[in-house]
C-alpha cells in the first residue's frame, strides 16, 4: 500500500494543504567539523509550491504510516537519506489547519553530514550550519516553525555531538564541548605546572652557582 496520501486537504474556507493524511518533513542534524550543529536543507524546485525557498525534505504520509515512517521516506525518495543512518530524536507539530491537516517535523541526527541525492523536486540539497539557516530565504512554513525547532547549547561532560529533547519541548545541541574544554584546561594546567617546575629548577640552580662562586 502506497500513495494514498498524495492529494490535497481542503479546509470548509477552501484552503488547501498537500497530504490527505497530513504531511511531515525530516529534519536531519549532523554535526560539522568543530562540533557545531548543521542542518540538511532543501532549495525547493521552481515548479513546486513555494519553489525557489528553502525548507526540510518532506511530503504527503499515507494512511497505513506514522509521522516518522512518512518523515524518514520522503527524505530517502528526495536526498538519497538511508533510513539505517538516522537517529530518530523526537517529533513536533509544527502547522495544525482548521481542516484538521497537520505537519510535523521529525527531528533526527546523523553521526556525521551524509552524501545527498536529489530529485526532481529538488534545484540542491545543502548542509547548513545551524546559524545560518536564518540568512536563506525559507519556505514561510518552515521560517515560522524554526525558532522553536533550532537548539541551543546544552553542557555536557561527555558524549558525541547530538540532538536533545528539553524539559520545555525545545531542543538542544549537545557538542561535547565542555569535554574538550576539560581536555584543553587539564593541558593548559599541565604546561603551566611544567613551567614553574621548570623555573623552580632555574632558581635552584642559580642559587648553588653563587654558593659556589662565594
Amino acid at each position: 500500500m502506497r500513495g494514498d496520501g498524495d492529494g490535497w486537504s481542503i479546509g470548509s474556507d477552501g484552503t488547501r494543504h498537500w497530504g490527505k493524511h497530513g504531511a511531515a518533513g525530516l529534519l536531519l542534524r549532523a554535526p560539522d567539523s568543530d562540533g557545531s550543529p548543521m542542518v540538511l536543507l532543501q532549495h525547493r524546485a521552481a515548479w513546486s509550491h513555494q519553489g525557489g525557498t528553502w525548507a526540510l525534505p518532506g511530503g504527503a504520509r499515507d494512511s497505513h504510516e506514522s509521522t516518522t515512517h512518512a518523515a524518514v521516506r520522503e527524505a530517502h525518495e528526495e536526498a538519497g537519506i538511508a533510513e539505517d543512518a538516522v537517529r530518530v530524536r523526537g517529533e513536533v507539530v509544527t502547522m495544525r489547519a482548521e481542516s484538521g491537516w497537520t505537519y510535523t517535523t521529525v527531528v533526527a541526527d546523523a553521526a556525521h553530514p551524509l552524501s545527498t541525492v536529489a530529485n526532481g523536486e529538488s534545484t540542491e540539497l545543502r548542509w547548513v550550519r545551524e546559524a545560518d539557516v536564518d540568512s536563506l530565504p525559507l519556505h514561510p512554513g518552515f521560517g515560522s516553525s524554526w525558532p522553536d525547532l533550532r537548539t541551543e547549547p546544552v553542557v555536557a561532560v561527555d558524549g558525541d555531538p547530538h540532538t536533545v529533547v528539553l524539559e520545555d519541548g525545545g531542543f538542544g545541541w549537545l557538542s561535547g564541548s565542555s569535554r574538550h574544554g576539560s581536555d584543553q584546561a587539564g593541558s593548559d594546567q599541565a604546561r603551566s605546572d611544567q613551567a614553574r617546575s621548570d623555573q623552580a629548577g632555574s632558581d635552584q640552580n642559580l642559587s648553588e652557582a653563587s654558593s659556589t662562586q662565594s
